[in-house]
């Protein structure tokens, strides 16, 4: 039984993370929690732009934060962020895989290439960085713990993002997979399944999606309204309804927890 006090039990100060696309939406979100909490965070993107944006912004907050551009689907990138985490900020503690896409495309009219990328970002990317950060975890025998950033399209299908859901559901399966592997050398992975985000990448998904389909600005209201009108809770959520999820599962409230994808998405997957 924990005896720390509540302060401690959220308390991340000495630890190092790594955020993957963490400069905007739900990323940047993570890393200001968990920055926040005293951790000096990495943040990866392939958006150099984005990223210093996000470092200057929370560097003005007085948090300990970085930022090195990198591709998720490539290993010498993952290995690379890996190795400047360890050698330029002390270790690696912590591991929340964010980065992904979300192109939306009919399965019937989807191409090779697109199915592949989305393979490649999504699930592929999230393997090899677990991958690399599991193995400086227990190459320096102090544990640390993982958090994938998976979907509700991962318990349920949307339409016209196969490629999406499938990849997804994967990350759902290898959260498990991993944990069973890894808890008994002090590595926890979990998930976090969000619903209905608002964010810069999921609008400009959407109106890419609508743009398809020669939708009107008010039909494309109607479609949103109607998502909205089937979560309980009556609102989309916003980056830091996840970010406060990463952040319990990567503190010590959280140690006794593992191979959990917890849904947030106001009830959505309820009705």
């Amino acid at each position: 039984m924990s005896e720390l006090s509540l302060r401690k039990l959220f308390d991340l100060t000495g630890k190092v993370a790594i955020v993957t696309g963490g400069a905007v939406g739900i990323g940047k979100g993570i890393v200001d929690r968990l920055s926040e909490a005293g951790a000096a965070v990495l943040i990866t993107d392939v958006s150099e732009e984005n990223g210093k944006k996000a470092v200057e912004e929370l560097k003005g907050k007085g948090r300990k934060v970085d930022f090195i551009k990198a591709d998720s689907s490539l290993s010498a990138d993952v290995n690379k962020v890996v190795k400047y985490a360890v050698e330029k900020m002390g270790g690696l503690d912590i591991l929340v895989n964010n980065a992904g896409i979300y192109p939306f495309s009919a399965a019937i009219e989807t191409p090779e290439a697109l199915w592949n990328k989305t393979i490649s970002i999504n699930l592929t990317g999230y393997f090899l960085f677990r991958q690399s950060a599991a193995r400086e975890m227990i190459a320096k025998a102090k544990g640390g713990t993982i958090v994938n950033i998976a979907s509700i399209d991962g318990f349920h299908p949307t339409g016209n993002l196969a490629h999406y859901d499938s990849s997804k559901g994967g990350v759902v399966m290898m959260t498990r997979s991993l944990a069973l592997e890894w808890s008994p050398k002090g590595i926890r992975v979990n998930g976090v399944a969000p619903g209905g985000i608002t964010t810069p990448g999921a609008s400009a998904a959407s109106a890419t999606m609508m743009a398809g389909v020669s939708m009107t600005p008010e039909q494309i209201k109607a479609v949103t309204d109607a998502f909205t009108a089937r979560i309980p809770m009556r609102r989309q959520g916003v980056p830091d309804d996840i970010a406060t999820v990463v952040l319990f599962l990567t503190s010590p409230a959280a140690d006794y927890i593992t191979g959990e994808t917890i849904v947030v998405d106001g009830g959505y997957l309820l009705s």
